[in-house]
């Protein structure tokens, strides 16, 4: 009966989310090389070509679990942002990093999903690029409210502030998903390791 009414229930338009779901826990056991529609399909109980009513192929149901990343990493770090002084934009800036290390440590099949840009597709998705520049366009304020307020040293690139606090806060995520922590001997808790390391890049961008 359980499945009956589940297969009745995928019928009524969820079985997007089943097949996200059920994506996510195979490549979490298996790895994302193996995945194919067809086991998907079998692992919720669909007929071969039900899935394909969603996504056309592979890539898009990639893209699709990239898109639901992409969200979660965007409330992270407004989240984060919301319980940082408004006015402090090196607060601020600590509060999106804090918001993307907390993100990639509760996903982090997510993470690795959305950071494998061959198995997605980027270009076309509007809601990964509107997502992406709308975190972008958060750490532009608060770096143009640091350079303006004279918080920030202004011979600093706003440019190479965007990059270098990007690549900082991805670098410490993949080397923390790809397993390098231990053999470079970090101790603490990795939560706190990551989020110490971008406090100090943020706080070595402060006018002396």
């Amino acid at each position: 009966m359980a499945d009956a009414e589940t297969r009745d229930s995928y019928h009524h338009g969820n079985l997007a989310e089943a097949l996200i779901a059920a994506a996510i826990d195979w490549i979490d056991e298996h790895g994302h090389e193996r995945l194919s529609m067809r086991e998907l399909a079998k692992k919720v109980g669909v007929s071969p070509g039900a899935p394909f009513r969603h996504f056309k192929n592979k890539t898009a149901l990639m893209t699709a679990i990239a898109e639901q990343a992409m969200a979660r990493f965007l409330k992270s770090v407004f989240d984060a942002v919301a319980q940082a002084d408004p006015d402090d934009p090196i607060a601020g800036l600590q509060a999106i990093g804090k918001g993307y290390v907390d993100w990639a440590l509760d996903n982090p099949i997510h993470f690795r999903i959305i950071s494998t840009r061959t198995i997605i597709d980027f270009a076309t998705s509007s809601k990964l690029q509107a997502d992406n520049d709308a975190v972008r366009d958060l750490m532009i304020r608060f770096f143009e409210a640091g350079l303006a307020s004279g918080r920030i040293a202004p011979d600093q690139s706003l440019e190479t502030m965007l990059l270098a606090s990007r690549g900082l806060a991805y670098g410490l995520a993949r080397m923390w998903s790809d397993g390098h922590f231990p053999e470079w001997y970090v101790k603490g808790e990795p939560r706190e390791e990551m989020q110490a390391a971008i406090r100090m890049f943020i706080r070595s961008l402060e006018r002396r």
